[in-house]
């Protein structure tokens, strides 16, 4: 029997209009059924460590992304930011490292994996824009690689980001803003199989977006999410299929020299046909079957990818006359399946669960580098067909001994081929590079010990080996060269923690903890030159401290710190004095306070303090420190129409999203000169957003 809930028509009428110009976010429409009050869930006696935790769909809800990539914000000490246009993967910050668009930083929504392995413009691509905020029923992160289950990538920190089955109630919202912000979302769950406890859920979205720039960003995006859900969430299925197109333009970083002398405004670009072109389409099923003792879960996925990329970022510096603007064309088709099972068990007193998993991954991938004048391509620098596999087996145990005494150790088996063959476009093989293939093997073993609870508080002790996968090209150039034959695709990491998490204080949850995390000598492929470089060892120390206070029902307070220190451990560049790692971010702070239920008003204010990082390895030119201010308010009225006015920026600061030093050539400049390059962060807009709930 099919239940349907109608829409108001004039509503419907409304948010067809704007689908041609499209819209923002609606805050709090879309929970799953268990989620019914906004206070962050306590981690005592779930999390192994002190940077692990979850997020609420309701906290979610009432965050202000100026994109979908920012809700991963909610972990504390992460930033997420830009330096080019809105299509293309963020920027991600995290305990001392600049992770670039998304290395060591594993991203996962609905089981599926966001990270792209031997990506044409960077490895671990990570590319959210295909994310609904509205459908993000909680989010999940951990810290440091201390858990056997998560992989690839999962050195800084893991983000696990669940979408509901099934929407308390339909919503339909349409947003207009400054800079040609449209978006408009259309999203419900309908019973289609009451029996079976059977639920189809759909959403639309559609969107468009200048941004300040002079040559407007014309970001143009349409998304959509088909599942079909039976059962719960511990025994039953799903079905769900995604679709994203996007295509936009782009206004990358401009050198400082140029403002300073008035040659360019802050939001003024240099190449004008910078831009590119997206879509993600993926189809994966999830089963679950669980009993008294034990559990199964299998997930499987196909996603089909494509990125056609056009960067200009040194402008003239090698060819005078055309400009250096350079393609990175990447087409891939990734298929997947995660399977674990759980047994559980009583000794006596003790209880454990012991779980062991399987995960496979197969990407086929097209991709390359090309030389371009306004995005017509008029040299080949590489091309290549990759084939790259994996296969992750992993057995985790965890034990409570006694109240105040539990246990989890894991260990992980890796092992990776890759397989590289020139090719151009019509089958060509062209290029001057040969075939090559190389493997790798690594074992990852963990082990985490947690303390009390002693009056409401827990003590975590945390020791454990990770590790990122390299470009398959820079892997096989690796061993190529290698004399012995032997190579780097699996670059090791080892991660030390120590931390405490109270809720002591009443209506106040805190966390502390401090760590140290190793990665060896490693391969570098640089798809902006399509070669491979060889990076020092490294070593980072920092400390982080989280805190969450709910002093009434109506309002919450967030507040988070995190300082890291990232030096080389190479023994030549610390002779040289130059042992600091660009980009390595050293500080971030975030305020937040956040009102909800006050009658029918709701609102919200976020401070960001991003801070300072070096530029260059012997730290003598350094980007300057950035705090932004973002905000909202919300009235709803009766019958579930919600009125909300969002704001970012609101001191339209003059800062930088992103800093980076190196040499550029403008046009007229006889030579190259370094310089820094930068982003600037958008100037202050507003987005007004209405909401029908029904």
């Amino acid at each position: 029997m099919l239940t349907l809930r109608p829409l108001p028509s004039a509503l419907a009428a409304a948010l067809c209009s704007l689908l041609a110009l499209p819209p923002s976010r609606a805050d709090d429409t879309l929970m799953q059924r268990v989620l019914i009050d906004g206070s962050r869930a306590s981690q005592l006696g779930i999390a192994d460590a002190a940077g692990d935790g979850s997020v609420t769909q309701q906290q979610l809800a009432a965050r202000t992304t100026y994109r979908p990539g920012e809700l991963l914000e909610a972990t504390p000490g992460l930033i997420v930011s830009q330096h080019s246009g809105e299509g293309k993967a963020n920027q991600f910050y995290l305990r001392g490292f600049n992770l670039d668009h998304g290395t060591d930083l594993r991203t996962t929504v609905d089981g599926m994996p966001v990270n792209q392995r031997s990506h044409a413009h960077g490895q671990g691509w990570t590319d959210l824009n295909f994310l609904i905020p509205e459908l993000a029923a909680r989010l999940d992160y951990k810290k440091g690689p201390y858990s056997a289950e998560e992989g690839d990538f999962a050195s800084a920190g893991a983000a696990s980001i669940v979408y509901a089955n099934r929407l308390v109630r339909g919503v339909a919202s349409a947003s207009v803003g400054q800079n040609g912000y449209r978006r408009a979302l259309l999203a419900d769950s309908v019973n289609v199989n009451p029996e079976r406890s059977g639920a189809l859920l759909y959403a639309l979205e559609a969107m468009h977006n200048d941004g300040p720039y002079t040559r407007g960003d014309d970001y143009r995006k349409l998304n959509g999410v088909l599942r079909y859900t039976e059962g719960y969430a511990n025994n039953g299925f799903s079905v769900t299929a995604m679709a994203y197109q996007a295509d936009w333009n782009a206004t990358d970083q401009i050198p400082l020299r140029a403002v300073r002398q008035g040659l360019l405004g802050r939001y003024d670009g240099i190449d004008s046909t910078d831009g590119g072109k997206a879509h993600r389409y993926s189809l994966s099923g999830t089963w679950q079957r669980s009993g008294e003792d034990s559990a199964t879960k299998v997930n499987a996925y196909l996603i089909a990818n494509r990125l056609d990329l056009y960067s200009n970022f040194t402008y003239f510096m090698d060819d005078p006359v055309n400009g250096d603007q350079f393609a990175q064309p990447d087409r891939r088709v990734t298929s997947g399946v995660d399977a674990s099972h759980a047994w559980h068990a009583h000794i006596g007193a003790a209880s454990s669960v012991t779980t062991a998993g399987l995960q496979l991954q197969n990407d086929n991938i097209f991709n390359g580098l090309y030389k371009t004048v306004a995005r017509q391509a008029v040299a080949a620098t590489r091309a290549d067909h990759i084939v790259e596999s994996s296969l992750g087996l992993y057995v985790e145990n965890s034990t409570r001994w006694s109240p105040v005494l539990r246990t989890t150790a894991g260990l992980r088996a890796d092992g990776y081929r890759f397989d590289v063959r020139p090719a151009l476009p019509g089958g060509a093989s062209a290029l001057a590079h040969p075939a090559a293939r190389a493997s790798d093997r690594l074992l990852s073993p963990s082990l985490s010990a947690v303390f009390g609870p002693w009056a409401q508080t827990e003590f975590y002790a945390n020791a454990g080996s990770g590790f990122h996968s390299n470009d398959a090209r820079g892997a096989v150039a690796a061993a190529a060269a290698a004399a012995d034959g032997a190579s780097a695709p699996l670059v090791r990491s080892r991660g030390l923690e120590l931390g405490v998490r109270s809720e002591w204080v009443p209506r106040l949850q805190s966390s502390l903890s401090v760590y140290r995390l190793d990665f060896d000598s490693e391969l570098s492929y640089v798809g902006d030159a399509g070669a491979t470089e060889a990076g020092d060892p490294s070593r980072r120390y920092g400390v982080e401290f989280s805190n969450y206070y709910k002093p009434f029902k109506w309002l919450s307070v967030d507040a988070d710190i995190a300082f890291a220190r990232a030096r080389s451990r190479g023994a030549q560049a610390r002779a040289a004095g130059a042992a600091y790692i660009p980009g390595a971010v050293e500080g971030v702070a975030q305020l937040a306070l956040t009102v909800d239920k006050l009658g029918p008003w709701s609102g919200a204010l976020r401070l960001r303090y991003f801070g300072p990082r070096p530029l260059t390895e012997d730290n003598s030119v350094r980007s300057r420190a950035s705090q932004t201010l973002n905000g909202r308010i919300g009235y709803r009225f009766a019958g579930g129409l919600q009125l909300e006015l969002e704001a970012f920026n609101l001191a339209n600061r003059r800062v930088s999203a992103i800093d980076y030093y190196y040499a550029s050539q403008l046009k007229g400049e006889t030579q190259p000169v370094e310089d820094v390059h930068f982003h600037p962060i958008e100037s202050r807009a507003f987005r007004l957003m209405l909401t029908q709930s029904f």
